[in-house]
């Protein structure tokens, strides 16, 4: 089989490899397309110290073969989940870490969307926001749009949207947000952000960092309100944050950290977030913009870090 792999910083290369063998609990698929991921950038892609490396983890593919202790699963089930080696014709997953993709939606949709829109609903469901709150999200990327919908359907009133391109602030009115600003233009009322302010309405209920950079976060923490909430979803990689935490004790704030390691709570949210798009709960289809072959890995990635106009999610289709 083909497989993508990294072998040095910015750089991938097909290789022929044999078929990947699968345990009793396992499942053989056949992938079809697989996202292209923030989190593969620092320390895989862009700057890995340990190549070469094999990567995707958002992939969806036709299942060929199930292990002996496999039930619910089948061959010729079209399967999306959890994977590690997805840039490849073939992979290998855990089979209670598939789901079911379901009628309508189409193998790029459900790689794209599945896993991290699992991120994005398992941080939502932990977020205790209430209808009439207002949330400001900072940084409308991918994650960023994908939380924005989930929040409005949990209740929130006022979304406001924050980001540096204008481009991804008219996206992001286009998706639900209620105002839009770039940081330098976040009005005064919706930061609390010193002592003379404490008795005032002043700040946001919920803010959601979902930049992964360090003027985001710096910007976030400001803007929760008194005993408000700070929702960490951004991928921080690359080096240390800097994170006022005086003014989270003061405001006495709650962080809550956007991401999921629980696995089972995981395929949980994974398949709720399948159900959202199949009921036409997210406006999912303008999300994933870009689409490139298995040769064409480093352009994906490329997209990913340098963001050309209208990028806002990349996939990998495999014939």
């Amino acid at each position: 089989m083909r497989q993508s792999i990294i072998i040095k910083p910015k750089t991938s290369k097909i290789v022929d490899k044999d078929m990947p063998d699968f345990g009793d609990n396992e499942v053989l698929v056949r992938v079809r397309a697989c996202g292209v991921c923030a989190s593969e950038l620092h320390g895989g892609w862009l700057n890995g110290t340990n190549y070469p490396l094999e990567a995707g983890h958002e992939a969806a593919g036709e299942v060929v073969a199930v292990g002996s202790a496999v039930k619910n699963i089948y061959p010729g089930m079209r399967v999306t989940g959890l994977f590690s080696s997805g840039f490849a014709e073939y992979a290998v997953a855990r089979a209670d870490r598939v789901a079911p993709i379901p009628d309508g939606i189409s193998y790029d949709i459900a790689a794209a969307l599945s896993e991290p829109l699992s991120c994005v609903v398992s941080s939502t469901r932990r977020t205790p926001v209430e209808i009439g709150d207002t949330a400001a999200i900072v940084g409308l990327g991918f994650m960023g749009l994908l939380k924005l919908q989930t929040l409005l359907l949990k209740g929130v009133t006022k979304a406001i949207a924050i980001d540096v391109r204008e481009e991804a602030l008219d996206t992001a009115r286009k998706f639900g947000a209620e105002e839009s600003y770039l940081p330098s233009n976040v009005p005064e009322e919706y930061k609390l952000n010193s002592w003379d302010r404490l008795n005032g309405d002043w700040g946001v209920n919920l803010a959601v960092e979902a930049s992964g950079s360090q003027p985001a976060l710096s910007l976030a923490v400001q803007l929760p309100k008194a005993h408000g909430y700070l929702n960490i979803l951004g991928y921080h990689q690359g080096g240390k944050r800097e994170v006022d935490v005086e003014l989270l004790n003061w405001k006495a704030v709650t962080v809550i950290n956007g991401h999921e390691r629980r696995d089972d709570y995981k395929m949980d949210c994974l398949r709720r977030g399948l159900n959202l798009l199949i009921k036409d709960k997210i406006n999912y289809k303008p999300l994933v913009t870009h689409r490139y072959s298995l040769e064409e890995v480093d352009r994906a990635f490329e997209a990913l870090l340098n963001k050309p106009d209208g990028f806002i999610k990349a996939v990998i289709v495999i014939d």
